[in-house]
């Protein structure tokens, strides 16, 4: 079994390498293997350009049998807590389209640019099919975007454009895309580091986080063994 790993920066999985270093035979820079299970790790940079181009080139040249992104995210909901991880179960690309002059946005499938239902898009958003297999993890809707929001009128409009969103990301709607049209199992994995609420990085815990993120991370590679 192939298991690919992605992320955005290699301090969000720094544990987990740990671990594979420890406890897995590596067979490459990124690559290890422990019995018939072999874990690829593809650290993409930040962003969804960035993810998108990751994705795009390994899926194109690997055989993969399940990715995972891997990462930590902000919170929108506030019954969700600092450092708890989280399975994203959908995702939408929230700042895709334009600005009205009002100050209004639209989005891609409301400028009719990308239909709504055009595949792999349901009503809008990227959904993962069969997150249901895998229940250990509380469900959150995702929204991924360019620039994290940090302003209270923004957050406002996001919510209120996006009701359902839980937590926002910048390269979770890239993930889902390239698995999606190539038919590879996935699934997200988030931690919560913060909430998305006037920027103030004093109420961030990433330490907590990635602990928090890593340990999941490891107890589910252990159920393929």
């Amino acid at each position: 079994m192939n298991i690919l790993i992605a992320a955005a920066t290699p301090f969000e999985i720094q544990p987990l390498l740990e671990h594979l270093k420890e406890k897995f035979i590596a067979t490459g820079p990124s690559t290890f293997h422990k019995g018939e299970v072999e874990v690829s790790v593809l650290v993409t940079g930040v962003g969804l350009p960035l993810m998108a181009y990751g994705m795009g080139r390994i899926l194109t040249g690997k055989e993969v049998h399940l990715a995972i992104n891997a990462g930590i995210a902000g919170a929108f909901d506030r019954r969700l807590r600092i450092g708890d991880v989280v399975q994203v179960v959908s995702e939408r690309f929230a700042d895709l389209g334009v600005q009205e002059a009002d100050g209004r946005f639209t989005d891609v499938h409301e400028l009719g640019l990308i239909g709504a239902g055009e595949g792999p898009f349901a009503g809008g958003k990227l959904l993962n099919e069969a997150a249901g297999q895998f229940s250990f993890l509380p469900a959150v809707h995702g929204i991924s975007v360019n620039k994290v929001h940090g302003y209270p009128p923004d957050i406002a409009a996001i919510r209120d454009k996006y009701p359902d969103a839980g937590v926002e990301s910048m390269e979770g709607a890239a993930f889902f895309y390239a698995c999606l049209v190539e038919k590879v199992p996935f699934l997200e994995i988030r931690a919560v580091s913060n909430y998305v609420e006037a920027r103030d990085r004093e109420n961030w815990d990433i330490p907590l986080a990635i602990g928090q993120l890593n340990k999941v991370l490891v107890e589910l590679l252990g159920t393929f063994f």
